[in-house]
């Protein structure tokens, strides 16, 4: 048996192309399998911005702004063109679709192959693709097109929307996440929208609806609107989402759904609701069912594959990235992953994933950014004593004042040592904060050397520097031994300059 490939990705996400750029930079013989891949992101952070955008134009007048149209007594009510913000959309989509297509890869010289198929394990192991159009498990009536037999084999299959077993739901009709943008290419945007689902996606899609002008229900079976963030800052979260027109119905299970005279129903609760458009977003399940991975020694436990932290299924030579493995759908975690598999599948596997570094956020307005440990780990990992948790508000920083970006606030976790341990942020620029807290703890900076910071003023990363500096003040106050000390040396100062 002849070695094709050095790897052969099994794609269908922007990890797998990212995975396939990678390994021809390091000029390794590569082969992505890639069915089509679904760009519907690129339509909501687009339609977000626009949102948001609106939003700004219609808050305008507190600023003193007047358009000349408007009453000078009035409010200004700004409206959105629907179709002309769609075909924004879609030119943003398409030159973004643009910088990994399949044409460049194919340029670079990865062998980009349409289609589907699965693993065959004997008599050696190898990826079979066959003629068919769709994808099916079920390929005995189709021919094998190609074999291709690779060293090592990286999935980065991505994931489709996970649907859950509601009375009357199929017949009613619904949209998901992966197909509501061409769901929304309607001349008219629907007006009524219930989300059923705590995740990322579904807090930010409900926030941008609802700055778009639509009524919005989002219905979350958890007591907060996420399970994994900080309770403190989901409470804030969920406040804003309110203040912006989102009705949040939490610890709510729906147990129907039916079709009444052309309108959906929604029974959540004890509590029945009338709608246009029903999103299904309660999370996703990874695309591995047609694959064959029994077959070729690849296990999983409740649709998620089993890796070790090398990434490694239980196929040694089959690797896995992104959300394929389970765990929500962020595309530069996706992207970590990949750089860790493939180096481990090119050369030895000796890198091991660590996610402490790594931040995720939440594209609301503010927007919401993690990482490391929040409070609540933290007290669970170690005594009360051992750790610190500073806070800061927006409120006190002069660019958000300038800004009216006033609403947020900036919580680290560090050691009494000063390790920082985890941040959440929730404000204006905390996707770009939380990357410095990244860097912060991948590098082992403390958090003394963060208090040290001089950021230009006025700017929101002030916050960091104002929280790290409640480290010293923080231990300073629960230390009264040092406090009488320096009350002492600062008499002793006093009455010596005398």
């Amino acid at each position: 048996m002849t070695i094709d490939y050095d790897v052969v990705i099994i794609g269908g996400s922007l990890a797998g192309r990212y995975a396939a750029l990678a390994a021809t930079k390091l000029h390794a013989k590569v082969a992505l399998v890639e069915p089509q891949i679904n760009y519907g992101f690129i339509y909501h952070h687009t339609l977000s911005d626009i949102a948001n955008r609106l939003q700004s134009l219609n808050d305008a007048d507190g600023f003193g702004i007047r358009t000349n149209h408007a009453d000078i007594a009035e409010k200004c009510h700004i409206s959105v063109a629907w179709q002309e913000a769609m075909r924004y959309a879609d030119g943003v989509a398409a030159n973004i679709q643009e910088l990994n297509s399949p044409a460049t890869l194919a340029a670079l010289g990865v062998d980009v192959i349409f289609g589907w198929g699965k693993f065959q394990p004997s008599p050696h192991l190898a990826f079979a693709i066959y003629d068919n159009d769709e994808k099916s498990s079920h390929y005995s009536h189709h021919h094998v097109l190609r074999l291709l037999h690779g060293r090592t084999y990286l999935l980065a299959s991505g994931s489709c929307p996970a649907i859950p077993n509601i009375e009357g739901l199929q017949a009613t009709g619904y949209t998901t996440l992966a197909n509501i943008w061409q769901s929304l290419k309607k001349p008219t945007l629907p007006q009524n929208w219930v989300i059923i689902g705590g995740i990322p996606q579904s807090i930010e899609i409900a926030q941008t609806l609802a700055r778009l002008g639509c009524s919005v229900t989002l219905v979350i079976k958890y007591p907060y609107i996420l399970p994994n963030i900080d309770p403190e800052i989901a409470q804030l979260l969920q406040a804003q989402l309110e203040v912006d027109g989102v009705r949040v119905l939490t610890q709510t299970a729906v147990t129907q759904v039916r079709q009444i005279d052309d309108k959906k129903w929604i029974q959540a609760g004890d509590k029945a609701i009338e709608t246009d458009e029903i999103l299904i977003a309660t999370g996703q399940k990874p695309n591995f069912e047609s694959l064959n991975l029994a077959a070729a020694g690849v296990k999983w436990y409740r649709h998620r594959l089993v890796v070790n932290d090398k990434l490694q299924t239980t196929n040694k030579r089959i690797y896995a990235c992104g959300d394929v493995i389970g765990g929500y759908d962020f595309t530069n975690i996706a992207n970590y992953e990949a750089r860790i598999a493939l180096n481990n599948a090119l050369f030895f596997p000796r890198l091991h994933t660590n996610y402490q570094h790594l931040p995720w956020g939440i594209f609301t307005h503010p927007m919401l950014a993690q990482v490391g440990l929040i409070e609540t780990q933290a007290k669970r990992r170690f005594r009360h004593d051992e750790f610190l948790i500073l806070r800061q508000y927006f409120k006190s920083l002069a660019a958000a004042q300038i800004k009216s970006e006033t609403t947020g606030i900036c919580k680290l976790v560090v050691l009494r040592s000063g390790e920082i341990l985890g941040a959440t942020i929730l404000g204006a620029a905390a996707g770009e904060l939380i990357n410095l807290i990244a860097l912060a703890i991948a590098q082992k900076i403390k958090v003394k050397d963060l208090a040290n910071l001089a950021p230009i003023y006025p700017n929101f990363s002030e916050i960091l520097t104002q929280t790290a500096q409640q480290w010293h003040q923080q231990k300073l106050n629960n230390n009264p031994a040092l406090q009488d000390r320096l009350e002492g040396f600062f008499h002793f100062r006093r009455n010596w300059n005398l």
